[in-house]
């Protein structure tokens, strides 16, 4: 900046010299200086009030723009700030094969104190055990006046009890939003779908984990952020579910039995396309397990994969099907059935008295014990046992929930020529109605190894070959005879040719030796027969119905009908279109008498 002197030299000589006064050049230049000193005072201060008038605009401006978002937005409870581990609440849906629902998430709140924050800690313990009739004003009381600072109350609650909570108008009763698994269907396929509690929680959401069921075998997966937007597709389908479950209830009601379960398989890739167990239970509200009893006491035990029983002349079929297979038989070759077969100690008998033979198709038919065994030592033990083996019914079943996992079955200590023989008939081994029906679809899809599922599947590749296939279409020809004119007569569907075989096994007694008015019956069915596309294993336990004024106890009067409603009712629902009687592919001829 360049200053002008107040008293320039040149101005001043030439003032003098014409007469003037020389302060008065430095009087008006110091007026000129101050002047300009002014005016830049000046605008400096009119900058600094526009630029604190425009700070001011912005500060209205924000918030006038937050103030109409908070009217706008809805009212909401506020929150203490959560720091803590971020859990991921999101759980993927779990579906049937046709798309619908079986489990998914539902919006809710946990309902938790902080007894710092409290008004009017008495009023609002006596107001929470008007809204929640299981909790205790005095225990709640004591709690509240206790030193701690954060008390869970409810893990969840519904929509009602929330507004009335809020309705006490208590600054110390909170709210923490969280989900939790719902399941739409209430009890339908409980057992297969287990149901789904809550881990790890925090005040802003928590942890679904599975406790049993799909939900716990795939709880990594259902959990698994990067894939909770694709559901679970399991193989079970709703509608026929359903109708398996009606059918099954009103068979179990009418036939008084203490439990019943049913498995409907799909004999060419094995995918389940129902299973239910009876007693059954809610999933959304899952009871606690027994701590004293039997564990078949709780409806949380699975009969259908979980429970072990001799399932008795069901494994009949195994016996012929091993015979036909090693050549030893055809479905013509005449067996001895004389009885009783004696083996030390032991008497065997047959039901009624079927002569001294029939042949290989009516030991079937007819359900000879004697000469199903006298055809298993004819067999061998050594094959006997290779061949169920083969067919899975030493092994446990992989399906898809954890309690398949401790369903192994229980076989012979020593495998003698009597546990040949009784095994041969379905006694002194126990499985599962689960390896019964896989152990079917096996034998009777043309002899290729199934493995049971519950996941949807699109293409299976077929297993390692058990049994011939020629072998495999003697077994449909003589299990569609056991219906037509054997023990099953009850189990003919009009326009679906149903096979199968009974089976009604003494239960066990813990001291030893069989129970004699105690019995599971059991009906495994395979339709149509001439084609298979499905099987279906029905067990009933401890069933009775009167048949005038008899008790009738066998499998014959109480699985098999109810077998007989279910395909009855569930085969037009999966698009099998009646049909009438034709023969086999080998020329069996199959009766309708």
């Amino acid at each position: 900046m360049i200053r002008t002197p107040l008293r320039p030299l040149a101005k001043i000589i030439s003032a003098r010299a014409a007469g003037r006064d020389p302060g008065l050049i430095e009087a008006e230049n110091l007026r000129s200086r101050h002047k300009a000193m002014r005016e830049a005072e000046r605008h400096r201060a009119e900058s600094r009030l526009v630029v604190l008038g425009l700070a001011f605009f912005a500060a209205f401006l924000v918030i006038g723009v937050r103030m109409t978002h908070l009217a706008a937005s809805q009212p909401s409870e506020p929150v203490a700030e959560y720091s803590g581990e971020v859990i991921y609440a999101q759980r993927a849906d779990i579906l049937d094969r046709n798309g619908n629902v079986l489990a998914t998430n539902l919006v809710t709140n946990a309902l938790y104190a902080q007894p710092p924050l409290m008004a009017d800690k008495a009023a609002a313990a006596r107001g929470l055990v008007k809204i929640f009739t299981d909790m205790n004003e005095a225990e709640l009381l004591e709690s509240f006046q206790s030193k701690r600072k954060f008390i869970w109350l409810k893990r969840k609650i519904s929509p009602e009890q929330q507004q009335a909570v809020h309705d006490l108008g208590e600054p110390g009763l909170l709210f923490g939003p969280r989900e939790m698994r719902l399941y739409p269907n209430g009890r339908l396929a409980a057992h297969v779908l287990g149901g789904a509690g809550f881990g790890y929680q925090g005040v802003r959401s928590a942890e679904i984990v599975g406790i049993a069921g799909v939900e716990h075998f795939f709880n990594d997966r259902l959990n698994d952020p990067g894939r909770n937007s694709r559901p679970l597709e399991l193989s079970i389908d709703l509608t026929i579910q359903a109708v398996t479950e009606r059918v099954l209830a009103g068979g179990m009601k009418l036939l008084r039995a203490k439990g019943a379960a049913a498995i409907l398989m799909d004999v060419n890739t094995g995918e389940v396309v129902s299973l239910v167990s009876l007693p059954d239970f809610d999933p959304n509200q899952r009871p606690a397990p027994l701590t004293k009893g039997q564990a078949s006491d709780s409806p949380l035990f699975n009969r259908a994969s979980q429970g072990l029983y001799e399932l008795g002349s069901t494994f009949k079929v195994f016996t012929a099907a091993m015979a036909l297979d090693l050549g030893v038989a055809t479905p013509q070759t005449m067996i001895d059935t004389s009885s009783p077969l004696e083996w030390g100690k032991y008497k065997i008998k047959d039901f009624d008295d079927y002569g001294d033979s029939l042949s290989l198709s009516d030991v079937i038919v007819k359900s000879s014990n004697t000469g199903t065994a006298r055809l298993a030592l004819e067999v061998g033990s050594e094959s006997q046992q290779k061949y169920l083996e083969a067919l899975g019914l030493f092994s446990t079943v992989p399906l898809e929930t954890p309690e398949t996992s401790g369903a192994l079955p229980l076989l012979p200590k020593h495998w003698s020529e009597i546990s040949t023989i009784t095994v041969s008939y379905g006694h002194g081994i126990s499985v599962s109605p689960l390896h019964l029906a896989s152990a079917y679809a096996t034998l009777l899809n043309g002899g290729t190894k199934v493995t049971p599922t519950l996941m949807k599947l699109d293409r299976v590749e077929k297993g390692p070959r058990i049994v011939r296939e020629e072998t495999s279409l003697a077994m449909r020809a003589m299990l569609r005879k056991v219906v037509t004119k054997g023990t099953a007569s009850m189990g003919e569907v009009p326009g679906y040719q149903v096979g199968g075989k009974t089976g009604s096994a003494e239960k066990p007694k813990k001291t030893g030796g069989y129970q004699k008015d105690k019995l599971i019956s059991t009906f495994a069915s395979v339709f149509p027969a001439q084609d298979p596309k499905y099987v279906l294993v029905v067990m009933m336990d401890e069933p009775s119905v009167m048949a005038g004024n008899e008790e009738k106890r066998t499998a014959g009067w109480t699985a098999v009908p109810v077998v007989a409603e279910i395909i009855g009712r569930i085969a037009p629902l999966m698009g099998l279109r009646p049909d009438i009687e034709t023969g086999s592919a080998l020329n069996y001829t199959l009766s309708n008498n």
